[in-house]
């Protein structure tokens, strides 16, 4: 007997191995795999904005990773003894304007250059609902605590969000003319929106992904979702909030995340990585005796042959 229902995900045109370059961006979700994908011997990068939710936000981000966009002074705000971005997460806030500044034109540089030689980009959607400051009308992607008096807040339509990023993926297209994007929806509940306004902006999204992909052959969507919501139907499977996937919940969704997309080949690849990782992770009891110096000689040259 089978308790429980089992997603099945369609088969993809493309897999992923080791000389890929993987480029993610969006909710904590995607940090969660990219985290999961880093471990796993690959070239990664993720979030240059921190964790964004929106797809608003997200489009503005990409558009600045294309342009080359460099951050002034100008682009930044003072609140509570430091200085914010409204485009990024507060873990670029900081006491410093100029250190500040440093971090976010350093991550944006070298997120830009990563994009060029990505591979794949694998977008996770969040949340439809936006918040706008009033005096400008900008959708910011971080209100960084500000009162709430500031700020407007509306649920994008599919609409909004396909005629967007159909501007964008054209964009996207011409930056890198043989990147493969991934579209994912965040299983993590947005619940101080609602029970009801979370499930109609989770719609909102996936209705909108299913234009994009259908309209786009260089698109398409991995259901990360509707594995956290259906085959893993149980509160044992949320962190204590109830809202976020455990860490048993995040390495299920990434086991069927390999299935889809790894070869056997990119398995034993995996597991070749892993028992690096534990080679460097090896604390000898004498450092200094030629028998670690020539097991760490053994592991460098391990780690050159695995890369290249």
């Amino acid at each position: 007997m089978d308790f429980r229902t089992k997603i099945t995900i369609p088969a993809f045109d493309f897999s992923i191995d080791h000389s890929d370059k993987i480029m993610m961006m969006g909710s904590c979700f995607a940090e969660n795999i990219a985290t999961s994908l880093l471990n796993s011997g690959f070239q990664t990068d993720s979030n240059p904005f921190g964790t964004v939710y929106n797809p608003q936000s997200l489009a503005s981000g990409i558009r600045e990773l294309l342009s080359g966009k460099k951050y002034a002074d100008s682009d930044l705000f003072f609140h509570r003894g430091l200085f914010h971005s409204f485009s990024h997460h507060s873990r670029f806030s900081d006491i410093s304007e100029e250190s500040c500044l440093k971090n976010i034109n350093t991550s944006l540089e070298t997120s830009a250059g990563f994009l060029k030689n990505a591979t794949i980009f694998i977008i996770t959607f969040g949340t439809a609902c936006v918040y706008t400051l009033e005096s400008t009308g900008k959708t910011v992607n971080n209100c960084h605590k500000l009162p709430d008096n500031r700020f407007i807040r509306k649920r994008l339509s599919v609409a909004d969000i396909v005629t967007d990023w159909e501007l964008l993926l054209k964009d996207i297209k011409a930056y890198n003319p043989d990147l493969k994007l991934l579209f994912t929806v965040s299983p993590i509940r947005h619940w101080k929106d609602g029970a009801h306004e979370n499930q109609l902006s989770k719609s909102t999204l996936l209705l909108a992904i299913d234009e994009l992909v259908r309209q786009n052959n260089f698109c398409c969507y991995f259901p990360s979702y509707e594995i956290l919501m259906d085959e893993l139907r149980d509160y044992r499977f949320y962190a204590e909030d109830m809202l976020h996937p455990s860490p048993v919940a995040i390495d299920y969704l990434y086991e069927r995340f390999s299935e889809a997309f790894f070869s056997t080949l990119t398995r034993s690849k995996i597991h070749e990585w892993e028992n690096i990782q534990k080679a460097l992770n090896h604390k000898p009891f004498n450092p200094d005796s030629e028998e670690y110096k020539e097991f760490t000689q053994k592991t460098e040259q391990k780690i050159k042959d695995f890369r290249f």
